[in-house]
């Protein structure tokens, strides 16, 4: 807009002529210049105004796409969620608790939800039901591993293995220290994950909860064929049995 303003302010008269030196067609040229400059001017809050509404278009186009609920056509308890092929298709969050010293696999969930916070506690108390008591040690992946999860779990004796997230923007050497808003034992935690002795405990994780899931896939779990959250908790539950008979077979062999 400034740049037309001062074209129509000090229009140049040779802009549009090519040949000739004329007074007359040097004015004729400036007045043409100065009347396209002006209907420029006259358009241009126009071109802003749909330019405006074209972004706010794309803006809300984008939120939506973003924040719009989704849910499935062929199991309505089963929720649409990114998969690790990055496509998007109605699944269901399984989760397996393994003992390990054995492989066993010892508990069992399935939620329709895409993330796995808050499923660390009622997972540990399963495992109190089937076992009659805490277990000793949690190795847990980082999404269970929220503060209140890691509060409760420790406040009953169970000591949390769990990798500690470096906060955005921060140096590496605040990853395990205290934050604003840690209980105690969420601040025992982080200088905890910071020792050697933690870490090499952290890595038997792949060992147990990473082979287990690989059996199950093993077992042909790859993809539920039944609809309904109570029909694939029993799948998994069969699979699980199954896995778990094979473990008795082989440490009693």
């Amino acid at each position: 807009m400034q740049r037309l303003a001062q074209e129509r302010e000090h229009p140049d008269p040779f802009a549009s002529l090519r040949a000739g030196s004329g007074v007359s067609q040097r004015e004729r040229a400036a007045r043409e210049r100065v009347k396209r400059v002006e209907r420029a001017l006259e358009y241009l809050p126009q071109v802003q105004a749909a330019k405006e509404r074209q972004q706010q278009t794309l803006a809300r186009e984008k939120r939506e796409k973003v924040t719009e609920p989704r849910a499935s056509t062929t199991d309505a308890k089963a929720r649409i969620m990114k998969m690790p092929d990055g496509g998007f298709r109605p699944a269901y969050n399984a989760q397996l608790a393994t003992d390990r010293a054995t492989g066993i696999i010892v508990g069992v969930a399935v939620t329709p939800e895409g993330n796995d916070a808050g499923q660390a506690v009622p997972m540990e108390e399963q495992v109190v039901r089937r076992t009659g008591q805490h277990p000793e040690a949690y190795l847990m992946d980082g999404g269970f591993a929220t503060r209140e999860a890691i509060t409760i779990l420790e406040e009953r004796g169970v000591t949390v293995y769990a990798p500690v997230r470096l906060p955005r923007n921060k140096p590496e050497e605040e990853r395990h220290q205290a934050r604003y808003g840690d209980s105690p034992q969420v601040a025992a935690w982080r200088e905890r994950m910071a020792t050697e002795e933690a870490k090499v405990i952290y890595k038997e994780r792949g060992a147990t909860a990473e082979w287990a899931n690989a059996q199950v896939r093993l077992h042909g779990l790859s993809q539920f064929t039944v609809r309904g959250l109570a029909k694939v908790t029993t799948v998994l539950l069969l699979v699980a049995i199954a896995h778990d008979l094979l473990r008795w077979i082989a440490l009693t062999t």
